[in-house]
């Protein structure tokens, strides 16, 4: 077991987290999530000792032996096989079939693993890595991003291989659905504070809602009291019958501790626009295939299919069969050397690859690059793009060159916002995405009204989006008539035979789970939707009542004066408004009381929805 101890963790002047407190227990498999930047690499770095805490002590049992995935790529060996025996225990260095039985899971044939290590793409260089954790039998296994570079298949088996692992686990991945069917307990960090829960990342987000929703109608509660006791001592601060009782209030408000309004949090919020389209084929593929060597055999050939208007196909297989040059084909990148693709003349892609990212231009500005797709766009609407994506105000100017990976990524896709389109092809669109920017991707391309057409590894993506399917496997490519379900239950995975298939009533437990999950993201986006007008009438009103009663206060203060000088003329007007003023502070909390009932129930009705899915997550 490893217990973390009041840890806190600053960079320069950006803390982290502060007084982390949670243990990792026996057996306990661990997700750990937050959004990009929040610390989630720092904290694993702290629990295997490669940095320190500014405060607190991580607590290590002696004998205790962790396996990190690292990125960094070091190899010593000359084949694979032996690279990976490295990872075996020392009396364990001969036992080559646990580390051949953990690369073929992971994709990685017997000639394979007689090839140098460092002939394979960088992709399979970090598959390396990951045989070396998985074979290494450590008691605990901090695993950041495995999934990264995996194709489905090889993420299928891992799913299996770490449900079943004895010891303790912590994971961090942007894919939900593979997170939530292997932990048990998730870790999040949020608001410079980390939790840990029992069960997975939908009941986690659930609670954190919860709690923020009663902290906040706390706040409001709070609030209305204090301004209706602030109030009363202006009223009668100066009337000698009441001034005890006002002077008792304001010892009372002096003890009482304010709470802050919490800060929004940043998230990924964005639409794809369609442009309009009225043919019913947007895009017509004929008996098409590929080679980038003639002489050797192709790709893949003989692909035929159309895509419709609001069509949604996924393009599915294993690494290395030519699903990104599919894409690259039906984007004008690559001519083809057999068949024939036939876009509509009216047809507008918006075409998003990874390996795109070499072609922005780092001196630009991250508003200029985003307003380079569409130069005769209105400034404002890049502006409106660059914040969707989590680049406001100062942010946008920042140079495309010292942005990360993840941040480049959300460039692509601004590029992409700013101009209409109709068929969207989206290359592993997740990569560099935290968890939340994921989901929100999901939901803008389920609400998109034009078609797309995107190769992915993401099952929970897939659970959601497709209606079609092209596979790619050891056969070539074909089109599947079905969404990703049905793919499973029909057909299913050639290269799972060495370990059982899924059975039928888990895969439906699993699918109707999605449903949940699918449901539920719809409900917080409905309700997301709802709330946040009146959220903003109810800021208005207190900000209106915070006013008036600013007003009532100098007019109370100024009576004061007037009596003292003896003014009969300003003690008559001060007067008057010192009646009207309450009046109308009274008339603008009745306007807020109701608004903020309505709120209430509203978010109550919402949330009853929500508790009822997670209550059949839990008890299933």
């Amino acid at each position: 077991m490893v217990e973390l101890r009041n840890i806190s963790k600053s960079f320069a002047e950006q803390e982290l987290f502060r007084d982390v407190c949670f243990t990792i227990g026996s057996n306990e498999k661990i997700g750990l999530v937050g959004r990009n930047g929040h610390g989630k690499t720092t904290l694993f770095s702290l629990i295997n000792g490669t940095l320190h805490p500014d405060a607190g002590t991580v607590v290590v049992p002696k004998n205790y032996r962790i396996g990190w995935l690292e990125q960094t790529i070091r190899f010593s060996k000359d084949t694979v096989l032996a690279e990976v025996c490295l990872g075996l225990l020392e009396n364990e260095r001969d036992a080559f079939w646990k580390a051949e039985k953990v690369l073929h899971g992971l994709g990685f044939s017997n000639a394979d693993m007689q090839r140098h290590p460092r002939e394979f793409s960088g992709g399979f260089q970090v598959r390396i890595n990951l045989a070396k954790i998985l074979v290494s039998e450590a008691n605990l296994l901090l695993l950041d991003e495995p999934n990264n570079y995996l194709d489905v298949v090889a993420i299928r088996w891992l799913i299996r291989f770490l449900r079943e692992w004895s010891a303790e686990l912590v994971l961090i991945t942007h894919d939900r659905g593979f997170m939530d069917t292997i932990v048990t307990h998730i870790v999040g960090i949020h608001r410079r504070s980390v939790r840990k829960i029992k069960g997975t990342t939908e009941r986690f987000y659930q609670q954190i809602v919860q709690e923020e929703d009663v902290y906040e109608k706390t706040r409001l509660r709070d609030a209305r009291k204090r301004r209706k006791t602030e109030l009363f001592i202006s009223k009668f601060r100066a009337k000698a019958r009441q001034a005890g009782m006002a002077q008792s209030r304001i010892k009372t408000l002096e003890k009482q501790q304010i709470k802050e309004k919490l800060d929004s949090v940043e998230t990924l919020d964005f639409s794809f626009t369609a442009a309009a389209f009225a043919a019913p084929v947007m895009l017509s593929v004929e008996g098409l295939g590929f080679s980038y060597d003639k002489s050797r055999p192709g790709l893949f050939e003989d692909i035929s299919f159309n895509a419709g208007r609001k069509e949604r196909l996924c393009v599915i297989g294993k690494n290395g069969k030519g699903k990104s040059t599919l894409l690259r084909l039906l984007a004008g990148e690559l001519p083809p050397v057999s068949g024939v693709i036939k876009p509509h003349p009216k047809l507008e892609v918006g075409y998003y690859a990874q390996a795109n990212v070499a072609q922005l231009n780092p001196e630009r500005s991250v508003l200029e690059e985003i307003m380079s797709a569409a130069p005769n766009s209105l400034p404002q609407r890049a502006r409106a793009v660059s914040g969707a994506l989590m680049f406001s105000q100062d942010l946008a100017l920042k140079p495309v060159r010292v942005l990360s990976g993840g941040e480049k990524s959300r460039v692509l896709l601004g590029k992409i916002l700013m101009k209409p389109c109709n068929l969207l092809l989206l290359d592993e669109p997740t990569n560099h995405l935290d968890m939340e920017s994921s989901e929100a991707l999901c939901a803008a391309i389920e609400a998109f009204e034009g078609s797309v057409i995107m190769v992915t590894h993401n099952e929970y993506f897939l659970e959601r989006i497709a209606e079609r399917l092209i596979v790619f496997d050891e056969n070539g490519a074909r089109c599947f008539e079905g969404g990703y379900r049905d793919f499973l239950e029909q057909v299913g995975w050639q290269d799972e035979d060495f370990g059982s298939k899924m059975a039928v009533s888990e895969a439906n437990a699993l699918t109707q789970r999605q449903l949940r999950k699918r449901r539920s993201a719809q409900l917080r986006q409905e309700r997301s939707r709802v709330l946040a007008p009146l959220e903003k009438e109810i800021e208005h009103l207190e900000k209106r009542i915070s006013g008036l009663e600013e007003e009532l206060r100098k007019t109370n203060e100024g009576l004061i004066i007037a009596a003292q000088r003896c003014d009969p003329a300003a003690i008559a007007g001060l007067s008057r408004l010192s009646k009207e003023l309450p009046r109308g502070i009274d008339a603008q909390y009745a306007k807020l009381d109701a608004v903020f009932r309505d709120y209430e129930s509203r978010r109550e009705e919402f949330n009853r929805e929500l508790a009822d899915i997670d209550k059949e997550d839990s008890e299933q």
